[in-house]
C-alpha cells in the first residue's frame, strides 16, 4: 500500500479506529512525537491531508 512501512500501516489502522495520537502512542509504547511523525508520513505517502481521508485506506 503506497510503500507504507509495517509500523506506518499499524498506525494507520489505529487512526482508522479513531484513536488519538496519544492513545496510539500508549498502545504501541512509543512517544506521541513519534506517532505524529508516522501519521504525517502516512498522509504524505497516501496523498491526503486529513486523518479521516487516510482511514479509508486502512
Amino acid at each position: 500500500m503506497k510503500d507504507l512501512s509495517e509500523r506506518e500501516h499499524e498506525v494507520l489502522v489505529l487512526v482508522a479506529e479513531g484513536l488519538t495520537n496519544l492513545k496510539i502512542a500508549e498502545r504501541l509504547v512509543l512517544s506521541p512525537h513519534t506517532i505524529r511523525n508516522h501519521v504525517s508520513n502516512v498522509l504524505t505517502k497516501l496523498g491526503v491531508r486529513r486523518r479521516s481521508d487516510a482511514a479509508v485506506f486502512a
